[in-house]
């Protein structure tokens, strides 16, 4: 409910990014259904444990997406649907992800603080 409260009344920072209890259940499903922890770790998703890429902990506290890219929920959803169009030559591939579940992925990861 707070959560919820707070985004309604406008809040801003990584608490009002998270979104709604169920995107963030639903991202953080959906971050081990594209096997985003192949690369990542990820707290709280299951075998989450790669190592070819930056772990993702406290990730609602980060300045940057890719060293690059202001962290803002809107492009971090882009840049998991379509990283290519945002840093041309990143290593990180696209993964068929279609633009609602990349917006639970990240209402996750912005939970992360």
């Amino acid at each position: 409910m707070g959560l919820a409260l707070s985004l309604s009344l406008g809040a801003t920072g990584p608490a009002a990014a998270a979104g709604p209890q169920d995107d963030v259940e639903r991202g953080r499903d959906l971050l081990l259904q594209y096997r985003c922890g192949s690369c990542h770790a990820i707290p709280g998703v299951p075998a989450s444990r790669g190592v070819a890429a930056a772990p993702l902990e406290a990730w609602g506290r980060r300045s940057y997406i890719a060293g690059r890219l202001p962290n803002r929920p809107e492009l971090l959803a882009r840049w998991i649907v379509a990283p290519q169009s945002l840093v041309p030559g990143t290593r990180m591939p696209s993964m068929g992800v279609s633009p609602a579940d990349a917006r639970a992925m990240t209402a996750y990861l912005f939970s992360l603080e």
